[in-house]
């Protein structure tokens, strides 16, 4: 087994807490949180121990694997104190708020033969995995553009001073606002583009703060975090990728790889079990698509892919998706074990964070973005995916 340490009790934690039990190699030691109330409500809810500081977790050489679930502009100090102290890291997204603080940790991590890498993991999710394989299959042909969108609807209109999470713990909304939409949800698509089509080239984008006036009673640090984005990303491999990220616009998580011979497309990326729908390009999809009444009516062209693998781990918990989110982590953990890269390498990471940073600074340059960084080795697949 591996000995796994929390750091942060937020939010999300509740969603690692409720999916842990899907893995039996991951043993957590305990939970560590700055607001101690916080820690010590997960700590009994759980029947974990309760760590008093930070130093608690670096000095006990039985936790290998910590996983950083603070906010995110904690995630640099916390990463880099465990890298120090000789243990793996599994860190939320994004790997850090530069990408000099982001390299430095890759580059620490290298030095010190540990592995880091940064969430979401639904990539390794059945639906994601599905559709990667149905590409590398040739099921549309070549990729020619994708349509991603990670819309979470109108949330500054919503109820979410209300939200908590299975644990009692109220959502973020003041980091979250502050972070940005892009920093907090891009990462999702963009880690499945990553794993289907490589490394991209270039990003061209446009971000905006449209509704600076989210918090009356609060004031905002940044005030004008982007709370809109769309991005057009070029990868080295070919494909075009157009990716909408707002809290503004009505909630579509869905994906549409778009090829020479038809089109694959799911509605739900938060959902590992969501379906893969294939719409091949014959004379029937064409009057389908012609007249899209009747193409509904009777499913011209539209294919159901079945899925690699039925989704049957835990996921139930209040407000949650169906999303396994200790996946990751459990990867790390066998990892380890099996002396191989986890599967969302610090390479991927990286990159994403890089993708990520460009899109949310989108409107400080109307010009192309060149990446710096890149892939090396493709991403594995899961071995029930291969």
């Amino acid at each position: 087994m591996a000995r796994i340490a929390f750091v942060g009790c937020g939010y999300v934690a509740s969603f690692y807490l409720a999916s842990l039990p899907n893995y039996p190699q991951l043993d957590l030691a305990g939970v560590y949180d700055q607001q101690t109330d916080r820690a010590a409500r997960i700590a009994a809810r759980h029947k974990v121990r309760h760590f008093h500081s930070l130093d608690e977790i670096l000095n006990d050489p039985g936790i290998s694997i910590l996983v950083n679930l603070t906010n995110p502009r904690s995630h640099y100090e916390v990463s880099r104190a465990a890298l120090e102290a000789g243990k793996h890291v599994y860190s939320e997204k994004p790997l850090a708020m530069s990408m000099h603080q982001a390299s430095e940790l890759v580059e620490l991590a290298r030095s010190r033969k540990l592995i880091i890498t940064s969430a979401p993991c639904s990539v390794l999710g059945e639906t994601a995995q599905t559709l990667w394989k149905a590409i590398r299959n040739g099921r549309v042909g070549k990729v020619r553009v994708i349509y991603a969108e990670m819309d979470d609807g109108m949330i500054p209109k919503m109820s979410y001073s209300k939200w908590l999470s299975g644990d009692g713990i109220p959502w973020p909304h003041k980091d979250e606002f502050e972070i940005g939409c892009t920093l907090e949800h891009a990462g999702y698509l963009l880690t499945w583009l990553a794993a289907f089509f490589g490394p991209a080239k270039t990003v061209t984008a446009y971000s905006s703060c449209l509704m600076p006036d989210k918090l009356p009673a609060e004031k905002l640090d940044p005030p004008n975090a982007p709370d809109f984005t769309v991005a057009c990303i070029e990868y080295v491999s070919g494909p075009v990728a157009r990716l909408t990220c707002s809290i503004l616009a009505p909630r579509d998580h869905s994906l549409r790889i778009i090829g020479d011979e038809g089109v694959l497309s799911i509605k739900e990326c938060w959902d590992y079990g969501s379906p893969v729908l294939l719409h091949t390009r014959t004379r029937l999809a064409d009057i389908g698509e012609t007249y899209p009444l009747i193409g509904r009516l009777f499913s011209l062209g539209l294919e159901r892919v079945p899925l690699v693998k039925k989704p049957s781990f835990r996921y139930r918990v209040r407000g949650s998706s169906r999303m396994d989110f200790s996946r990751g982590v459990a990867d790390v953990a066998d990892a380890i074990t099996q002396c191989r890269d986890c599967r969302i390498s610090a390479e991927v990471s990286l990159h994403v964070n890089e993708l990520m940073l460009a899109i949310t600074d989108g409107m400080k340059s109307g010009k192309p973005y060149e990446m710096t960084t890149t892939i090396s080795k493709q991403m594995d697949p899961m071995d029930w995916a291969r």
